[in-house]
């Protein structure tokens, strides 16, 4: 056992560099998620299936924790993983992709398969990562020896089980357990968990943390190229609009996704090696080449901020705002624009 300790990964594990994507058409056509799913119509977190799959190839390991993409994407004798899938429990992503890698590495130790690098990528709902699963997230990162990605898909609710609130459920979010009322007409008072962030502050041996949001596809798709390439274990947190949660037209959810990163909701970036860096229009709002927009475009446009009147609309602002011009990482890392 002190043998396997003592040698680096890259005895057993080969390394890999896969190139970012300069634009749509030098994405290849391959697909391994396909047909056979019962996802909602306008499903954003479906969309993060398909291009993370994408993102990483045929020599993948998908590991999916119970709720939406797992109960929809699993219908008896049905799948559309063109890879290899795996259930695991609700907060147990973490914990399901370190064994899983290190499985893999004492296989190929033992000569039982080929050393070669076979992508481990484990997704959870905000439900099963931002909350019960924190803690094997937070276990998975600090196991630096194994390569692998936890993908959190946010749809800002515990949507597999009729939209109940999460901790990443925006404040004042109608849901089936906090529902406007006459004498309360805000009924959750909580602001949005800060994941990304926090993981990245709390593990500073974990190479790579990003946000994602699919409606710029490209851009994701990199985040988890980068994320299978740097080494080790890595984090990215994917905003998903979600029509039945959200109350919209689900031909809506791809701007809606914009409208979250335009008003500054849902700040894109990317923290490597400790560093943090803006990207996509984040970037050109910092640099100042264009102004966030308001955040009633984006809250109006959904039914479960249906009963907001104007004073909520300006807490929703002065909170956005105070992230912007404040705190990126709140309490840890101060707001600048040369990031």
């Amino acid at each position: 056992m002190s043998d396997v300790i003592t040698e680096t990964l890259d005895d057993y594990i080969k390394t890999q560099v896969l190139e970012a994507w300069k634009g749509p058409k030098t994405v290849p056509e391959q697909e391994y998620f396909t047909s056979g799913h019962r996802t909602c119509q306008g499903c954003e977190s479906a969309l993060v299936m398909k291009l993370m799959a994408k993102a990483a190839g045929p020599r993948t390991i998908i590991l999916g924790s119970t709720g939406c993409m797992y109960v929809a994407n699993t219908t008896y004798l049905s799948t559309p993983w063109s890879v290899p899938w795996m259930h695991t429990q609700l907060g147990s992503s973490g914990s399901a992709a370190t064994g899983t890698a290190a499985g893999l590495r004492a296989l190929m130790r033992k000569g039982k398969m080929e050393k070669e690098r076979i992508n481990v990528i484990a997704f959870c709902g905000d439900g099963g990562g931002a909350d019960m699963g924190l803690s094997a997230i937070s276990a998975a990162l600090q196991h630096t020896e194994y390569n692998l990605l936890i993908l959190m898909y946010d749809n800002e609710s515990y949507a597999n089980t009729d939209i109940q609130v999460s901790g990443s459920s925006p404040y004042g979010a109608n849901s089936t357990f906090s529902p406007p009322g006459k004498e309360r007409r805000i009924m959750h008072r909580r602001w949005k968990k800060n994941t990304a962030p926090m993981l990245a502050a709390g593990h500073p041996e974990c190479k790579y943390v990003a946000t994602v949001c699919m409606s710029y596809a490209v851009e994701a798709m990199n985040a988890v190229r980068k994320a299978l390439s740097i080494g080790g274990p890595t984090f990215i947190h994917s905003l998903d609009p979600c029509p039945k949660g959200w109350d919209y037209d689900p031909m809506f959810s791809h701007e809606l996704g914009e409208l979250a990163v335009e008003t500054g909701i849902w700040p894109l970036y990317e923290i490597e090696e400790g560093k943090i860096k803006m990207y996509g229009k984040s970037k050109r709002i910092v640099n100042g080449q264009m102004k966030r927009k308001p955040v009633q475009d984006y809250l109006l446009r959904q039914g479960r901020f249906a009963h907001f009147i104007d004073e909520d609309i300006e807490y929703f602002q002065a909170k956005t705002d105070e992230m912007w011009e404040k705190w990126l990482i709140p309490g840890v890392l101060p707001f600048s624009a040369e990031a």
